[in-house]
């Protein structure tokens, strides 16, 4: 079994549910408090252990490779101010640590993961969807990795039980055996209808796949939405491999809405000592 050391993160959207905010800022670089949502998946992946990520980025995503790079002139400017430079040794990713490859069409989620095949190579890799902001300690990958460990490898999916009416907006598990949070997949579907879904166990945005799935998703054929599917070449992976689904014990915030974007700040802010204490009693006077 072969360790999970790369992680592929999608980060060519355009963001339209957020403009004009996201006309000249990538959504992945909008904060959670202080912090970019790409910084926060980046970190959930280091303390998972992994050695690599691969952004799979498109054009006006510039902003995120400055973000991982070393910014030489502020740093000379807050060194000669004498200001702490701590607060940028997470935004630091070397040659060796990071990679970026294009994708030229939007053509969805399976082909954006397909475009980073010649860096995954025969590896297992993870994957994060930066704008499913997944709160929690241990991290999300970090419960996936425990997991994958535990059962041997295979292919792992972060799940969540959302309410029945939701499920249409997401990718859904038919589950099988159920061993405390571990949860045998033994089928997947792409948004259905809620009167067919196999289940309310959606996925959450982190995924361990096995180098396989670069094959399926070469001969992909493109499903719902007009979009090459990922959830497609999984599906189609089932009985081929082991699948196994791990119910995240944290919070997750949709940050592809903005409604999910402001209650991700306001749950980070009130766990912050240097704000909760004002953010609450703001919070509080709004309700009265």
């Amino acid at each position: 079994m072969k360790p999970i050391r790369k992680a592929v993160f999608p980060v060519a959207g355009l963001g339209t549910r957020f403009l004009p905010a996201t006309k000249a800022i990538p959504k992945e670089m909008l904060p959670i408090v202080d912090r970019p949502l790409i910084q926060y998946a980046v970190d959930e992946a280091r303390e998972a252990g992994i050695e690599q990520m691969i952004f799979v980025t498109g054009r006006g995503k510039g902003a995120i490779e400055d973000h991982f790079d070393i910014a030489f002139e502020l740093e000379k400017t807050m060194s000669e101010r004498g200001k702490d430079l701590s607060v940028l040794e997470p935004t630091r990713l070397g040659p060796g640590n990071c990679a970026y490859v294009r994708q030229q069409e939007p053509m969805g989620l399976g082909h954006a993961i397909w475009c980073a095949r010649d860096i995954v190579g025969d590896e297992p890799f993870a994957i994060f969807l930066p704008d499913e902001f997944m709160h929690g300690s241990p991290g999300c990958m970090k419960q996936m990795v425990d997991a994958y460990d535990r059962v041997g490898g295979g292919n792992l999916l972060s799940v969540l039980e959302v309410p029945r009416e939701q499920v249409s907006s997401y990718g859904v598990i038919a589950p099988g055996r159920r061993d405390g949070a571990l949860t045998e997949v033994t089928g997947l579907v792409e948004k259905p209808r809620v009167d067919e879904a196999p289940s309310n166990l959606i996925i959450s945005g982190r995924y361990i796949l096995q180098p396989e799935v670069m094959q399926v998703l070469a001969a992909q054929e493109k499903g719902a939405g007009g979009e090459i599917q990922l959830t497609d070449a999984m599906a189609a992976m089932i009985g081929s491999q082991p699948f196994n689904a791990v119910t995240f014990d944290g919070a997750r915030y949709d940050c592809g809405s903005k409604a999910g974007y402001i209650q991700a700040n306001l749950a980070i802010a009130l766990e912050r000592d240097d704000m909760a204490d004002d953010v609450r009693a703001f919070a509080l006077d709004l309700l009265k």
